[in-house]
Formats: C-alpha cells, sequence, structure tokens
C-alpha cells in the first residue's frame, strides 16, 4: 500500500494538527488528512475568526463610552465589509501557520476526502484527493479528528438558506450587519454572535428552550449574565421552544412556544445556534462495526475505539466541543500510540463565552457539587470592590468559587466580566494541581490587577475577604 506510516490523521482541525505535531516529535511518521482547510473549523470558521469580530465589535462599543474615560472622538462608524475581512485575514494567516508547522515537523499533508476500510493493524485509509484521482494510506494506527458542524432541524425550517437564515458560518461573512436579529439557542457560540451584532447596533433577540440562558454556567453566572445582556438592550425569550423559522417577504419570522403560548417574532435575519452533530457520515466507519453512541464515536480514556489500530479525539468523539479539548485529547493519544506514559485525562476542561461582559468557569456548579452529597462552601467577589476595575472602568461581574468544605479542596469556579477568559486558566492549574483553600490563600495575587478577586472570592468562601 502507498505511503505506510506509522499514523494517518484524519482532520486538521486543533486536535489533528496537534496530534500530528506531537506524533513526529515522538518520531513517528505521520500524514494527515484535510478535505477544507488546515486548521479546521475553529480556526477558518470558528474560535479564531469570532474572536476577531468580537473584537471589531468590542472597540466599536467602547468608542461609544469614551466620556467616561475622559475622552472624545466624533464620527463613530464603522465598516462592515472591512470588519468581515479583517476576521477572514486572522483565519488565513493562522492557517498559513499551521501549513507552516506541518512541513517544520515533516507531516505529510493529503488534501482530500478521506474513507476508511477493514484492514490490520489498523483501517486502511483511501484518499480521494482534491487535485483528482485517489491514493491509498497505510498505517500502524489512525485518529480520527474530523470534528463536527451545526445541528439543523429542516423539518422546522432551522436549517441555513445560505442568505436569511444563518449557522456560525453564514453568520461570520454577511455583506452588510442586519438591523435584526433572533438568535436560536444560548450557549457560546448563540450568545457569541448575538453580543457582536447586538454591539453593531442590531436589535437581537435569543431563544432559549430551557429556562435560563447559558445553560452549562452556574446558576448566578447566568442570571448575572442575562441581566448584563438587557442593559445592553438584548432581548431573550427562556423556556421558550422554536416551532417554526420561516421567510418573510423582507425577512424572517421564528414561532416560538413558551408557557402554552404562541407568539411570533420578526427579523432581518436568524442564527441557528442549537447544537452540533459530529461528522460520521461517509467515512466508511459503519463498514469497521465501529461503536458510535448519541452520534458520537465511543472512545476508551485513551482515545481508542473498539476498532483495533483506530483512535478519535476531539468533537467526534463527543462532549466538551471544544478546540483545548481536543488539543489535549490529541497529545493524550499519541503519546498512548507511541508507548509513552502520559497524565491520566483528569483535568478540568474550562469553557470561556467571548461575549461582552466574558464567562468563564472551570469544574463543578455549587449545583453539580451538591448533586454529588457534597458539603460545599461557596465565595463571591464582585469587580466592583477591586481597584483595578475600578480604575479600569470595568466593575460589572464577579468571581465565585466552590470549595469541598471538608478537604478545602477547590472544585469549580465561574466568572464574568472583563477579560476573565484570560484568568480562569488559573484556577484551571489549582484545580489540575489539587489545591486547597490554603494553597490559595497563601498565593500572592499582584496589585493592582482584577485576578486580585480570584484571590478574594477564595477567602469569601471562608469568611476571610479583606476588601469587602
Amino acid at each position: 500500500m502507498e505511503g505506510a506510516f506509522d499514523l494517518v490523521v484524519i482532520g486538521a482541525g486543533p486536535g489533528g494538527y496537534v496530534a500530528a505535531i506531537r506524533a513526529s516529535q515522538l518520531g513517528l511518521s505521520t500524514a494527515i488528512v484535510e478535505r477544507e482547510a488546515l486548521g479546521g473549523i475553529c480556526l477558518n470558521w470558528g474560535c479564531i475568526p469570532t474572536k476577531a469580530l468580537l473584537k471589531s465589535g468590542e472597540v466599536y462599543d467602547e468608542l461609544g463610552h469614551l466620556e467616561a474615560y475622559g475622552l472624545a472622538a466624533e464620527n463613530r462608524a464603522y465598516d462592515f465589509g472591512k470588519v468581515v475581512a479583517r476576521s477572514r485575514a486572522v483565519a488565513k494567516q493562522l492557517s498559513g501557520g499551521v501549513a507552516f508547522l506541518m512541513r517544520k515537523h515533516k507531516i505529510e499533508v493529503v488534501e482530500g476526502e478521506a474513507r476508511l476500510e477493514k484492514g490490520a493493524p489498523a483501517p486502511a485509509v483511501k484518499v480521494k484527493l482534491k487535485a483528482g484521482g485517489e491514493r491509498a494510506l497505510g498505517a500502524k494506527s489512525v485518529i480520527l479528528a474530523t470534528g463536527a458542524r451545526a445541528r439543523v432541524f429542516p423539518d422546522v425550517g432551522l436549517a441555513p438558506d445560505g442568505e436569511r437564515i444563518w449557522t456560525y458560518r453564514e453568520a461570520m461573512v454577511p455583506e452588510a450587519c442586519p438591523k435584526s436579529l433572533l438568535v436560536a439557542g444560548s450557549g457560546a457560540i448563540g450568545i457569541e454572535f448575538a453580543s457582536f451584532y447586538r454591539a453593531l447596533g442590531a436589535e437581537v433577540t435569543v431563544v432559549e428552550a430551557l429556562p435560563r440562558i447559558l445553560p452549562v454556567e452556574d446558576e448566578e453566572i447566568s442570571a448575572a449574565a442575562q441581566k448584563a445582556f438587557e442593559k445592553r438592550k438584548m432581548a431573550f425569550r427562556v423556556g421558550a421552544k422554536v416551532t417554526r423559522l420561516s421567510r418573510t417577504k423582507t425577512g424572517v419570522a421564528m414561532q416560538i412556544e413558551a408557557g402554552g403560548k404562541a407568539e411570533t417574532l420578526e427579523a432581518e435575519r436568524a442564527i441557528i445556534a442549537v447544537g452540533i452533530d459530529a461528522n460520521v457520515e461517509g467515512l466508511g466507519l459503519e463498514g469497521l462495526g465501529l461503536e458510535i453512541a448519541r452520534g458520537h464515536v465511543v472512545t476508551d480514556a485513551a482515545g481508542a475505539t473498539n476498532v483495533p489500530g483506530l483512535y478519535a479525539i476531539g468533537d467526534v468523539a463527543g462532549p466538551p466541543w471544544l478546540a483545548h479539548k481536543a488539543m489535549h485529547e490529541g497529545v493524550h493519544c499519541v503519546e498512548h500510540i507511541a508507548g509513552f506514559a502520559s497524565p491520566k485525562l483528569a483535568a478540568p476542561v474550562p469553557g470561556c463565552t467571548y461575549s461582552m461582559p466574558q464567562i468563564a468557569s472551570v469544574g463543578l456548579t455549587e449545583a453539580q457539587a451538591k448533586a454529588k452529597g457534597l458539603e460545599v462552601k461557596a465565595g463571591r467577589f464582585p469587580f466592583r470592590a477591586n481597584g483595578k476595575a475600578i480604575a479600569a472602568g470595568q466593575v460589572d461581574g464577579f468571581v465565585k468559587t466552590v470549595f469541598d468544605a471538608k478537604t478545602g479542596a477547590l472544585l469549580g469556579a465561574h466568572m464574568i466580566g472583563a477579560e476573565v477568559t484570560e484568568m480562569i486558566q488559573g484556577f484551571a492549574l489549582a484545580i489540575t494541581l489539587e489545591a486547597t483553600e490554603a494553597d490559595l490563600f497563601a498565593t500572592i495575587f499582584p496589585h493592582p490587577t482584577m485576578s486580585e478577586a480570584m484571590h478574594e472570592a477564595a477567602l469569601d468562601a471562608y469568611g476571610r475577604a479583606l476588601h469587602i
């Protein structure tokens, strides 16, 4: 068989390309197959370009509040085409960076669509090449890193039409900013787009089927987030099921049902952000007898599937559907394949929402900890009492900590406010290192920083907060 490798990775998203790099570092001959662009959805149509859009929205929003800083500027305006173009340029630059990394690590990039067939010691990989023809790749091990796509429900109209009804992909490259927008789903993707378009002046309504927005977050964070978004004049319909989404003469109409009552919402455009589906189709997986449950590939702690020599990582292998989780799994999986003893995948996975304000969390919520039968101590500290936050004019939000009352172990941390996505790693590190309240008390946090609120929230859980 042509091109025998130690490892073939299918999918060059964050999980896939990081797995390939680690494999090369460990001396494994490696090929990676990608049907679209290096970097996958995250780099090209997700994590990175959305953050570029959000930064433009954040800067534009800040220009509207210059007076509070003793500043002034005239003729605040934006060029939507240039905002989108900047986002695409950022994605292109980073995709080029991944291509450089592949060359640097001598990883062979095969452009095309992969299909698996039975083989030994691992499934055989057949690639329908972009340039035409087919190529067969032999490998001792194969990693599926094919990611996921936006979930759609065509039977009720929750499917993109390329013009007025969008998924995240269409929402990143429209020709103009709509005057009004409906967003179905209040997870991180829905909230980020809602926040971006609201920053540029669109009237935004978010519809959520569950009783609260950002349902995976701690309840106090969810409540604070909705209040902050409503302060920015975003509207919400929670506990509302979408029964139909359709086009009108001038835009879209969304029929919803809440509390037994029907309502119709209208806007120029709509975004569907109601979850994802793993990319398991068209790969020949059914012919391998691969175990799939709830639409995702079933794996063990090392990423191994029930098919010898076949592994799966990232979104295709199940939640949480986050790029950093995929990267971590990729490294862990490759080290297992190479015979290295790598740490167990026990580290907590942080979650971040890059809206205005930002939301970040890691570990258990207070409710989850109590549901496990644990006695907890929870602490809170508002940025309104933090010197750096006051000086920066970023006083909205707070930090919440959750400790095990018996052992002092930090179980979880939850934050809402400016730049909290840059601070959550401190709590992630603390949980990974099994820090207790005493360790956090003894840590010296620099002054003045917003991170001091993290220290104070830990102190508050034990009645020792100093500045409130």
